[in-house]
């Protein structure tokens, strides 16, 4: 249950990460370029969570397949960032 909980949490966080943050900002304007949201699904697939997700789950599953301790730490490292933000948005 543990896992399952760890692995939500990280995916919301990384989905987050590609859709959301500033950080990621470039990336999605290089891609938004190329095929803009409105008529591409690539595009789109850079404004939506819920599409996102299932792409950051599926590489996290495979990253755990290929690299179990390394995918457990960045698991847990995006999970306490996911936490983190959720308790942050809270507070303010």
């Amino acid at each position: 249950m543990l896992d399952l909980v760890t692995t939500g949490l990280a995916t919301y966080r990384l989905s987050r990460l590609v859709v959301e943050d500033e950080i990621f900002e470039p990336v999605r304007s290089k891609v938004w370029s190329k095929y803009p949201p409105e008529s591409s699904k690539i595009g789109y697939l850079f404004t939506c969570y819920w599409c996102t997700s299932i792409y950051a789950a599926s590489a996290l599953q495979l990253s755990r397949m290929i690299a179990p301790k390394t995918t457990r730490v960045v698991e847990t490292a995006l999970a306490a960032s996911a936490i983190a933000g959720i308790i942050a948005a809270q507070v303010d």
